[in-house]
């Protein structure tokens, strides 16, 4: 079976235009708090799972390890359609590789890192290996502008059904 994988690239858009880091920062918070289509963390997430309870735009920094989401329409995102993994979705983030500091490795550095590391936990997640599955993948990675503006290190990687939306998490469907 022949296998193509989206590769989609993630930025911050009007943050890494004012030079603001990823988290840790009011300053960074306030500004994307002010920001009227992208909702909160505590307007989406259950205070005590941290689930996806909502569904809405949310900062794409803030996307975790088994959120469920759809399709952004862009190959460079600041928000992300986020929905609770009960409902339909397009995708579901099932792993993250922190990058090292140090200078922008550049695009092909961490495409290579992201099919690497992707393949290499899709059998984990899904109970099956990439190669035999009839699920795909994607994934998010940093663009030059989000590594230098943002400290930007995180590769997120997001199961697929190319075949239709899916309701519920993926892990352990072997298929």
């Amino acid at each position: 079976m022949a296998k193509t994988t989206v590769r989609t690239a993630l930025t911050i858009g009007a943050l890494a235009l004012l030079g603001l880091g990823l988290s840790g920062c009011s300053a960074a918070q306030d500004v994307a708090d002010s920001v009227e289509s992208e909702l909160s963390e505590s307007d989406v997430r259950d205070g005590e799972t941290q689930e996806v309870t909502e569904s809405g735009d949310l900062d794409v920094f803030k996307l975790a390890v088994g959120d469920c989401f759809n399709d952004a329409g862009s190959t460079m995102v600041s928000e992300i359609p986020v929905v609770p993994c009960a409902d339909p979705h397009d995708y579901e983030v099932y792993h993250e590789v922190e990058l090292p500091d140090g200078d922008f490795p550049g695009d092909e550095a961490i495409e290579t890192q992201a099919m690497t590391d992707c393949t290499a936990q899709f059998a984990t997640f899904v109970g099956l290996a990439y190669e035999e599955s009839a699920l795909d993948f994607n994934y998010l990675t940093p663009t030059q502008e989000s590594w230098e503006g943002a400290d930007d290190r995180l590769i997120q990687c997001n199961i697929t059904d190319p075949a239709a939306q899916t309701s519920g998490t993926l892990a352990g469907a072997a298929r």
